[in-house]
């Protein structure tokens, strides 16, 4: 998918009272969006993720509505980064009455469930990468996070 077609692309949703569209077209997904999806006066944002390249454009593609500690929170050396593999929303427990997943400096096994990120109704459990001590969580429970942004900070053991 090229800069024209994206163009294009936003050109017919302003015309329209649709205030989102996502599609996939050769390894490239779109996603443009109104802002508050009010009308045709509403000011749109997109964001384009290649399959192929998937660090890159998530770089490209700095997600909106990180907490502020985590714009600043740079991982160090020993830390191993699980960042978000979908688009959605970021849960910490898995019902609004339960207890979190798990708390900065818990210790947590490869495999065991870190939170859910809920995308098209679907609850998706992410899982820590290796084993160690949690260190930082880098979102917000119910909050959006885009693909490729970063959740937690682990440091190995």
């Amino acid at each position: 998918m090229n800069l024209k077609e994206i163009k294009e692309l936003i050109e017919i949703l302003k015309d329209t009272d649709v205030a989102e569209i996502e599609l996939e077209k050769a390894g490239t997904r779109v996603r443009i969006k109104k802002a508050n999806g009010e009308g045709n006066h509403a000011p749109m944002t997109y964001t384009v993720q290649h399959q192929a390249a998937p660090q890159a454009m998530a770089a490209q593609a700095a997600p909106a509505a990180a907490p502020a500690e985590a714009k600043d929170a740079a991982p160090e050396k020993n830390v191993v980064v699980v960042t978000s593999p979908i688009v959605g929303t970021f849960y910490r427990s898995p019902s609004p009455d339960a207890a979190v997943y798990v708390e900065v400096g818990d210790v947590v096994k490869k495999g065991q469930v870190l939170c859910i990120i809920e995308a098209m109704k679907l609850m998706n459990e992410i899982e820590a990468e290796t084993s160690g001590k949690v260190v930082a969580i880098l979102a917000e429970s119910a909050q959006p996070v885009e693909y490729g942004e970063p959740l937690f900070h682990i440091e190995p053991m």
